[in-house]
């Protein structure tokens, strides 16, 4: 009894941190869409971002959110 408690609390911590993180991709998801419209717009100059340092570094962020993205995923389908 002790140890599927254990693993009810586990899943239940696991569940609730998933479900933190899918709230802050949703948002991200947001911020990005809407840089993407004000750059595609014309609003804004998106020249700044043609450096090949700038480019890499935000391959690297999407990347990274992806990659959250996919865990986020993968604990709430294993609930």
């Amino acid at each position: 009894m002790i140890v599927g408690e254990m693993m009810l609390r586990a899943t239940k911590r696991f569940s609730r941190f998933a479900v933190a993180l899918g709230g802050f991709l949703i948002f991200v998801g947001i911020v990005v869409i809407g840089g993407f419209l004000i750059g595609f717009f014309g609003m804004v100059d998106v020249n700044i971002v043609e450096s090949e340092n700038l480019q890499s570094l935000f391959l690297g962020l999407l990347l990274a959110i992806g990659l959250v993205d996919l865990v986020a995923g993968i604990i709430l389908w294993r609930r």
